[in-house]
């Protein structure tokens, strides 16, 4: 009986989405989940495009589904999040967001996984597409470890484990209710440091391909560029909150930037370092080509013209995203430690 079904809250951040949100939403619509066992909040970030307007569109073309369209005055994911959340009545809330369609049963699924006490949060791996040679340049470089790493939910196929994120998940509520609420500093990475609280509670994240979504990329090397960018800038107040919830491979494109300019700068006057400099930018541009090559070789020539440049946006816009965030964020940290400092001082003298 469906009503013995759980009810769910399915929750969508978006912003100027109006090229996808038809598919997005559309296929959340046509999930095989009761549909009357399902409520949707979508938290607009005031959108300028025509993300609005479909989604009054699909609403009044489906006048029997619990459809929610909420204000998201701050325009950022961790608050479209919170505030969608605070609404939510269902005893699962799943996350879907604009860039992505969910398969049909994707809202099945993440239920009978949490039913069965698998795990307390779950999600699939992602297939990252693009409607252009470029923009699926960009999807193959962002699949691959060699563009982003040991990221699991991007890179592993075909097994199931447990993992630190994923991407789209579901959680039950009293899970939700434990962690809290999402860190509304963070423009991006806010998943990355919400899973990292819920693993420190003892919870369990279980990536699984039985879970399955599709998500477009970036259509341009340069949305790419301000995309990790911001993963590298915003990945610093992570790191200043939870130390440990950093890997090995969150460091390499910031120690590559470093490595590639001070020793850029370096080689000019020594030549030893020089040297070394050269054979880094080789090792690099080898391992580039190999990847790159490879890659175009298996899904076709025509990625071969923008892969290699999609992973170096990939790298070096993480990298120098990283170092800003640094100054930005050290020196943030340093003035509330001044302004607490001149605080304390002036009740000491009072």
């Amino acid at each position: 009986m469906s009503h013995e079904l759980p009810f769910v809250s399915v929750i969508m951040p978006v912003r100027n989405e109006a090229d996808f949100i038809a598919r997005s939403l559309g296929a959340i619509l046509a999930q095989d989940y009761p549909p009357e066992r399902v409520e949707i909040i979508i938290a607009d970030g005031m959108s300028t495009d025509d993300t609005r307007a479909e989604i009054a569109r699909l609403i009044a073309a489906h006048p029997d589904r619990a459809i929610t369209l909420i204000d998201n005055p701050h325009q950022i994911v961790p608050t479209g999040m919170n505030l969608a959340q605070r609404l939510a009545k269902g005893e699962i809330i799943v996350r879907v967001d604009g860039h992505c369609e969910i398969a049909p049963d994707y809202i099945s699924q993440c239920v009978a996984h949490l039913q069965r006490g698998e795990a307390d949060g779950v999600g699939g791996p992602i297939e990252t597409v693009g409607q252009s040679p470029e923009s699926q340049a960009i999807a193959l470089a962002m699949s691959s470890k060699f563009g982003v790493g040991g990221s699991a939910f991007r890179t592993v196929k075909g097994k199931a484990l447990y993992a630190d994120t994923v991407a789209f998940p579901a959680y039950r509520r009293d899970v939700i209710e434990r962690v809290g609420a999402y860190d509304e500093d963070l423009v991006r990475n806010q998943d990355d440091e919400y899973n990292y609280r819920l693993r420190k509670l003892g919870f369990r994240l279980l990536l699984t391909p039985k879970i399955r979504s599709r998500y477009y990329s970036r259509s341009s090397l340069r949305k790419l560029w301000r995309q990790y960018y911001q993963y590298g800038f915003y990945k610093v107040r992570v790191l200043q909150k939870h130390p440990r919830q950093m890997s090995l491979r969150q460091f390499v494109p910031p120690l590559f930037v470093a490595a590639l300019t001070l020793g850029g700068v370096s080689a000019l006057f020594e030549p030893v370092v020089r040297s070394l400099w050269l054979l880094l930018v080789a090792v690099y541009l080898a391992a580039n080509l190999g990847v790159s090559f490879a890659l175009a070789a298996r899904h076709g020539w025509q990625y071969l013209r923008y892969l290699p440049f999609a992973f170096a946006t990939l790298h070096l816009s993480y990298g120098l995203g990283f170092w800003h965030g640094l100054l930005h964020f050290g020196l943030q940290a340093r003035r509330t430690e001044q302004d607490q400092a001149a605080h304390d001082a002036s009740h000491t003298a009072n």
